[in-house]
């Protein structure tokens, strides 16, 4: 299972939290990270808010950081 990890702040704060958690820029989808579930509580304890799916997007969307999918891929 994996979890999706993102930041409503910014890019860069997104990278950043992944590499403190040890997600590899490989896991990084357009817009999001893919975590592993080994890993959600080690994310928790770093600060990521657990949160549900249509939030997300929502917190994603009034940022400016949402990418949509195209043809598989995020723009």
């Amino acid at each position: 299972m994996w979890s999706h990890l993102v930041s409503d702040v910014s890019y860069d704060e997104l990278h950043d939290f992944a590499e403190r958690l040890g997600v590899p820029r490989r896991g990084f989808d357009g817009d999001h990270y893919d975590v592993p579930s080994r890993l959600y509580d080690n994310a928790v304890a770093l600060g990521a808010k657990p949160i549900g799916s249509k939030e997300l997007v929502g917190r994603l969307t009034e940022a400016g950081l949402r990418r949509r999918k195209r043809g598989g891929r995020r723009d």
